[in-house]
């Protein structure tokens, strides 16, 4: 556990790949319990640099929860670029930033020279290595449906990530350039990553960083979840779904959550 909460978190928030779900997979229906379970009685935020539909893939159709659940259910896709709220029966989209044309040529010209010319562009792949999601382009080296172990073993150790996002940053220094997933580099708009989002979600719901508990699998300096326990939000450390799953359980046996309902 890397802080912990001072006060009821009013909010548990989680990063999707790898914290709650193995990455691009479908929700275990143990956690799937655990959290329709925990929207029983506070809410939830899932962000991710994935698109909406990655939501629904992944975990939307999987929860049997109520309508006054889904309610607590606060999702930010493409870190935060986007925010959706069920409403009236439908997930109802709140904002959305996207890139413009112009913006968006340059991001995939910059990705594709760079992979290019470290060497990273790989001749066998599954699904799209470049994926335009409106506001966030991202780069997955071995596409986007890549088998999970074939990505956890293309860069173990982070090296090639970190070499190609030096190299696409050095050429687009206007726009945000982070490390995504095992396989995956992300560009946003300037200052766009998780704590962005948590300050969105800050400023809807009247909340302060206490209110909030991370749980995250790349927590470390550098991570995508690192800005989140950079701006001060108590976070929890997790390598894999099962070590979320252990946390939740912990939690609804607590009094550590503020309960909504």
């Amino acid at each position: 556990m890397e802080n912990q909460a001072q006060k009821l978190a009013r909010v548990v928030a989680f990063d999707l790949d790898d914290t709650l779900t193995v990455s691009k997979s479908r929700i275990d229906g143990k956690m799937a319990d655990l959290l329709t379970r925990l929207l029983e009685r506070t809410d939830v935020c899932i962000i991710s640099g994935g698109r909406f539909e990655q939501f629904e893939e992944q975990v939307l159709r999987h929860l049997p929860t109520t309508a006054s659940a889904r309610e607590r259910l606060h999702l930010m896709p493409t870190c935060g670029t986007r925010y959706y709220r069920w409403d009236d029966g439908e997930w109802r989209q709140m904002y959305s930033e996207d890139f413009t044309p112009e913006d968006k040529s340059r991001v995939v010209e910059a990705l594709t020279q760079s992979a290019e010319e470290l060497g990273l562009w790989e001749s066998k792949t599954w699904g799209d290595i470049i994926e335009d999601r409106g506001s966030q382009i991202t780069f997955s080296a071995l596409g986007q449906s890549a088998p999970v172990q074939e990505k956890y073993a293309w860069d173990p150790d982070g090296s090639k990530k970190r070499r190609l996002r030096e190299r696409v940053a050095g050429r687009l220094a206007d726009l945000e350039v982070r490390s995504g997933g095992s396989t995956s580099i992300d560009v946003t708009r300037l200052g766009i990553d998780k704590a962005y989002g948590m300050r969105k979600l800050m400023e809807h719901l009247s909340l302060v960083e206490d209110d909030i508990l991370f749980i995250g699998d790349r927590l470390e300096e550098g991570g995508n979840d690192y800005p989140v326990k950079a701006m001060g939000i108590p976070c929890v450390a997790v390598d894999r779904w099962e070590e979320t799953a252990d946390h939740v359980s912990r939690l609804l046996a607590s009094d550590a959550i503020h309960d909504a309902g």
